[in-house]
């Protein structure tokens, strides 16, 4: 699978140092030729993510089809920091200096976030992630992700187990990579803010190399929990689930998030799938009869992409940097498209519970919304909340 070596890449990226500016310089771009645009994704390496920028693409394309942006074509660069932090430092200078990038649009990482945010700061570049990951994606003036990410995506699956599950005993455990810990604390700290409450259990012991889980779902079974919240990610989750086959515990909810909602998980749990509720950044891309995701079903097919929850970030940070492009009167360049960024009103889609939002903050996270899916046995999901579970004050 392959999530099989995220984690251990995640911890290179969090414990990175981040590199120097490369300098503000002034900003580019022109009122005639091609409109540069950028990303930096892992696409190659031992984890890839090429959906989100190949998503972007495709949107950019459709646009250059009819005319680009008055007139002026997109010109897209995904560059590959190859899931390596010292790489992923070069392709954001090579983006922001070489191709001189107007604005970055579509980026899956795990260490771009962590690396560049600095960088992307003192240049004065705004990026509209399509997939946010480590916690620098969502603490960045300059960067905000589509997506709900691991840390809101935490408090909003706590919120749902307790607030329409109706459970009480609440548990989490959390694998912690680098300096993630104080991420995931402040997602259950914020859950029992809104709701008054506080897990039963909140275990941030277990690490990237752990991969005997029978001790922690045994704790789990013994403390009385209702629902155990688990951040592992594909390998992870599969195990988790066949440790508590194994050790027989029943009727327990498990609650995962994002990166249990894959095909590839259904197909492996199959029976075994029916404790778990996996959290759905935006709409479920497995809902087939989705209006919210008509357009973006159609254009991916049209492109031959796959139909995926990361080609959704990627599709929709290119759809709103368009609308900004749009927007702006007169000569498009970095400073125009970043004044454009920190005055934007939010802008609404169906295939999220919230507008998107960017604005003058220093740390950037609309998407505070989800719903949850549920494997059907079949190799396939079942849709569990036709509304949108959304966080107080959202």
């Amino acid at each position: 699978m392959r999530k099989a070596h995220i984690a251990r890449i995640i911890a290179a990226a969090v414990l990175a140092l981040p590199v120097a500016a490369c300098g503000s310089g002034s900003g580019s771009g022109s009122d005639s030729g091609p409109i540069n645009i950028g990303s930096v994704s892992s696409l190659s390496g031992p984890v890839t993510f090429p959906e989100a920028s190949a998503a972007a693409r495709a949107v950019f394309d459709d646009v250059n089809a009819k005319g680009g942006i008055n007139g002026r074509k997109i010109a897209y660069t995904a560059a590959d920091d190859k899931g390596d932090p010292a790489s992923a430092a070069l392709a954001a200078r090579d983006v922001i200096q070489n191709k001189k990038a107007v604005a970055l649009a579509g980026g899956a990482s795990l260490v771009d976030c962590q690396v560049n945010g600095p960088l992307y700061e003192q240049n004065k570049i705004t990026d509209v992630r399509g997939i946010g990951v480590d916690p620098g994606c969502f603490s960045s003036p300059n960067i905000s992700p589509v997506n709900t990410g691991p840390y809101f995506g935490s408090t909003v699956s706590l919120y749902y187990a307790s607030e329409t599950l109706k459970l009480n005993k609440i548990c989490a455990f959390f694998v912690i990579i680098g300096s993630t810990a104080n991420a995931y604390k402040e997602g259950v700290d914020r859950w029992s803010k809104i709701t008054g409450k506080k897990p039963l259990i909140t275990d941030l012991s277990l690490s990237a190399n752990t991969t005997d889980f029978t001790p922690y779902i045994l704790r789990a079974r013994d403390a009385g929990c209702e629902a155990v919240l688990f951040n592992g990610v594909e390998p992870m989750l599969i195990g988790w689930v066949k440790a508590a086959q194994a050790q027989r515990v029943k009727g327990i909810k498990w609650l995962f998030l994002a990166p249990a909602y894959t095909v590839e998980v259904a197909k492996a749990l199959g029976p075994a799938g029916k404790d778990i509720y996996a959290l759905s950044e935006f709409e479920p891309y497995t809902d087939q009869q989705s209006a919210a995701n008509k357009d973006w079903r159609e254009s991916m097919t049209r492109h031959k992409l796959p139909l995926t929850s990361f080609a959704q970030g990627g599709y929709l940070s290119a759809q709103h940097l368009v609308t900004v492009l749009r927007s702006i009167k007169g000569d498009i360049t970095r400073e125009s498209v970043t004044e454009a960024m920190k005055n934007l009103k939010p802008l609404p889609t169906e295939m999220t519970g919230l507008p998107f939002a960017f604005g003058s903050g220093n740390a950037h996270a609309s998407n505070l919304a989800a719903k949850f899916v549920q494997p059907d046995g079949k190799g396939g999901w079942t849709v569990l909340t036709d509304d949108w579970i959304k966080l107080p004050n959202g």
